[in-house]
């Protein structure tokens, strides 16, 4: 059960959605199951997995989003989702309704298509599945902490103030012409040696001009 969850994890980000909504007339189209790719470690017999049915939540938001946008084509996703959230609350029992029923259908149909394909994996492709999970969780969970630090930091500059924030343009600046004096030496000796192919292009045209005048 815990292997079948974290199939699940890793499907949410595969193939396209099993069911669009239809924006006219505001009715539910029901289509089969879409399916993604066939990962590299799995079974040439095995036609792909369905993706991880979007939430009754996430399903209004997709379908909404386009048309907030329309309306207020320079409000930027943040606000629009926030918008978005506020009308989901407001929205009808009967309505939420739809979304929900639609949700639990397509829900269904996806753990039985997830079985039927476990059924068919080897052994081997099981352990190969599990590491490709845990790899997704760990490239995830690395990425998350990287924006919460890059955030972070965007916010600690942003609380500097103008001479604090000058010091670090002034290091910038410093370090800029101490690379770009240090690239330019390493480049003359690799002309001396032969190795043009090394170079810059725009060093290559400084060289040949050089040596024309001469």
């Amino acid at each position: 059960m815990a292997l079948l969850r974290g199939v699940w994890g890793v499907l949410s980000a595969l193939g396209k959605s099993g069911a669009d909504l239809c924006a006219v007339c505001g009715s539910r189209l029901r289509s089969p199951f879409s399916f993604a790719y066939v990962p590299r470690w799995f079974s040439s017999t095995l036609s792909g997995f369905p993706k991880k049915p979007m939430t009754s939540y996430v399903r209004f938001s997709k379908e909404q989003l386009p048309i907030f946008k329309a309306q207020n084509p320079d409000a930027k996703n943040s606000e629009l989702i926030k918008k978005i959230a506020e009308l989901w609350r407001e929205l009808p029992d009967s309505e939420k309704k739809i979304y929900e029923d639609a949700y639990r259908a397509d829900w269904q149909v996806y753990k039985e298509e997830v079985n039927r394909i476990q059924e068919q994996l080897t052994p081997s492709q099981m352990v190969s599945l599990e590491k490709e999970i845990m790899q997704k969780r760990l490239k995830k969970k690395a990425l998350i902490k990287k924006r919460v630090k890059l955030k972070t930091i965007n916010e600690n500059w942003k609380n500097l103030s103008s001479s604090q924030k000058q010091v670090y343009i002034q290091l910038a600046e410093d370090d800029k012409v101490r690379y770009y004096n240090e690239m330019k030496s390493w480049e003359e000796q690799m002309v001396e040696v032969g190795r043009n192919d090394l170079i810059r292009r725009s060093m290559k045209h400084s060289a040949k001009k050089d040596t024309e005048e001469c």
